[in-house]
C-alpha cells in the first residue's frame, strides 16, 4: 500500500518514474480509461477546494473509478458531531479503495495514514504540505524547460504559511545546482525550518526585498496569495500593525505587465491559485503566464498518482 503524505517520500528516480507515467497518460488518456474500473475513490475535504477536488475527481473518473465525496467535511460529516479524524478514516476506509484528504491540521495526513487500511493521499494539510500541487507545479516546469537541474526559482508571497511552496522546495531539492530566491514581506518570510532544509540540501537561498533582487533570467516566478485563513489571532494582529490594514490586503509584490517585462522571455510565471491581487489580470495573455495550464496539468499528474497508489 502506498500513502502520499509528504514530498520527502520521493527520490529523484521515483519522481521521474511518476512523470514518465504522467507523460504517457497525457499522450494517450484513452488507454487508461478502465485502469481503475471497479475501484472507489473517497475525496474527504474539510477545507474549501476547487482545483484539487475537481481534478482528483476528474482523474478518478477518467480512470474508470467511482467517486464518493464530501466537500465540507467540518459541517457535512460526523466531524460536526464530534467524531475524531481517526474515527472518520476508520469508517470511510471501509467504503473505498483510497482516500484523498484535505484538512486544516498540519499532521492530518500522517494521522490518517496511521489508522487507514487503504492509501491516503494528502490534498493539502494546514500550513504543512500539498504534495500533489507540487508534483503538478514541477511537472509544468519540466514540460517547458526539460531539465530540472540548474534551475533558478523565485518563490514569492506568503512563504511562511504556503504549503504549496513547502512541498515544491522539497521536490526541487532532488535536483542539482539550484538557486532559490525568496521575496515576501518580513512577517511572511520562509521559516527557519525550511531555510535550514535548503541549506542542508546544498541549495543556495537568497532573501529578496524587491523584484529587482531577482535576476532577469530567473527560470520561474512562483507567486502565492496571502494565506489569511492560517493566521492565529496573534499573527493577525502583527500583520495589521505592519501593514495598517486587513491581512487580505497585505500583498505588496504585485506582478503586472511592467514587472513581468523586466524578466526574460523564457521566465515562467506560476501560481497554485486561487489568486487575489498578487498577479494582475493584465498579464493573463502573456505566454509566460502558465497558471491555468499549470492547473490543468493536475489531471494527468493526479491520474498517475492514483494509479501508483492503488495499482
Amino acid at each position: 500500500m502506498y500513502n502520499l503524505v509528504s514530498c520527502e517520500q520521493y527520490t529523484r528516480e521515483r519522481l521521474e518514474k511518476l512523470y514518465e507515467l504522467t507523460d504517457q497518460i497525457a499522450a494517450n488518456p484513452a488507454a487508461y480509461a478502465d485502469k481503475l474500473k471497479g475501484k472507489i475513490i473517497a475525496t474527504l475535504f474539510f477545507e474549501p477546494s476547487t482545483r484539487t477536488r475537481f481534478s482528483f475527481e476528474s482523474a478518478a473518473l477518467r480512470l474508470g473509478a467511482g467517486v464518493i465525496s464530501t466537500e465540507n467535511g467540518n459541517a457535512g460529516s460526523s466531524t460536526a458531531k464530534g467524531e475524531t479524524l481517526e474515527d472518520t478514516i476508520r469508517v470511510v476506509m471501509g467504503y473505498c479503495d483510497a482516500i484523498i484528504i484535505r484538512h486544516s491540521e498540519d499532521d492530518s495526513s500522517e494521522r490518517a495514514a496511521a489508522v487507514s487500511s487503504v492509501p491516503i493521499i494528502n490534498a493539502g494539510a494546514g500550513s504543512g504540505e500539498h504534495p500533489t500541487q507540487a508534483l503538478l507545479d514541477l511537472y509544468t516546469i519540466r514540460a517547458k524547460r526539460g531539465s530540472l537541474d540548474g534551475l533558478k526559482v523565485a518563490v514569492m508571497g506568503d512563504l511562511r504559511h504556503g504549503r504549496t511552496i513547502h512541498s515544491l522546495l522539497k521536490l526541487l531539492s532532488l535536483y542539482d545546482g539550484l538557486t532559490v530566491y525568496g521575496l515576501s514581506r518580513e512577517l511572511f518570510q520562509l521559516t527557519p525550518k525550511y531555510v535550514k532544509f535548503l541549506k542542508d540540501k546544498g541549495i543556495k537561498y537568497i532573501v529578496c526585498k524587491d523584484f529587482s533582487d531577482i535576476p532577469k533570467d530567473v527560470d520561474v516566478l512562483y507567486h502565492t496569495r496571502t494565506q489569511a485563513e492560517r493566521f492565529d489571532k496573534s499573527f493577525s494582529e502583527r500583520v495589521w500593525d505592519a501593514v495598517h490594514g486587513a491581512p487580505q490586503s497585505s500583498e505588496q509584490f504585485v506582478v503586472n505587465k511592467k514587472i513581468l517585462s523586466k524578466f526574460s522571455e523564457q521566465t515562467m510565471l506560476l501560481h497554485p491559485l486561487p489568486r487575489n491581487e498578487e498577479i494582475d489580470t493584465n498579464v493573463d495573455n502573456d505566454p509566460r503566464a502558465l497558471f491555468f495550464e499549470q492547473a490543468h496539468n493536475g489531471i494527468p499528474v493526479r491520474m498517475a498518482v492514483l494509479l501508483t497508489a492503488i495499482s
